[in-house]
């Protein structure tokens, strides 16, 4: 909750009058359907990709529990338990995206791969995401090291935007420090 504006929990809360509601008495019948529905739909994703159909990601993030920043990672980590290679899952994330946009203006490619020429907006990492996806998220990932000891790994280290080198793990503290103005200003989240 330290990237969570109080305003964001209160929306993600379940409701009888909000979009979403069916969260309010969430069943293990309704979490096993929601299951079932997610295991045929990421088949029927794979196959389609593997047909030669085009994939891209494009998160929704800020609706039912998907942080912005941390709900992209997440719908890549779908992909690849969909099926897809990392490195398809990568292409969908960028390339594909890129030539989604172009092909209905009949534009080039100017983004979406590093190429001499094209717009190269990158972000750098410390570890291997085509090993594990989970390094993409801002706060990194958990794991044992060699001493048996839970380290923290990974995470975005700079993100470099129209050739501006911003440091991500301040930004990420920047985002934690307006959640905890917004929580002096607002109050602690409702506790459910």
């Amino acid at each position: 909750d330290i990237y969570t504006l109080p305003s964001q929990w209160d929306y993600f809360a379940p409701s009888r009058r909000a979009h979403g509601a069916y969260w309010f008495d969430w069943t293990t019948h309704d979490e096993v359907a929601w299951k079932k529905f997610y295991q045929v739909w990421m088949q029927f994703l794979n196959e389609y990709k593997n047909a030669g159909g085009r994939v891209t990601t494009g998160s929704d993030s800020g609706f039912i529990y998907k942080l912005y920043g941390f709900g992209y990672i997440e719908e890549l980590e779908l992909l690849q338990e969909a099926g897809f290679h990392p490195l398809e899952v990568i292409r969908a994330a960028t390339l594909h995206g890129a030539e989604t946009l172009h092909k209905p203006l009949g534009t080039p490619v100017d983004f979406g791969m590093v190429k001499e020429g094209l717009l190269a907006d990158l972000v750098i990492v410390d570890e291997n995401p085509l090993a594990n996806l989970k390094v993409l998220y801002g706060t990194g990932a958990i794991k044992i090291n060699d001493e048996n000891e839970v380290e923290r790994v990974g995470g975005v280290k700079y993100t470099i935007k129209d050739g501006i080198i911003y440091d991500a793990k301040q930004l990420l503290k920047d985002v934690e420090n307006m959640v905890k103005k917004a929580k002096r200003r607002d109050g602690e989240l409702k506790k459910y």
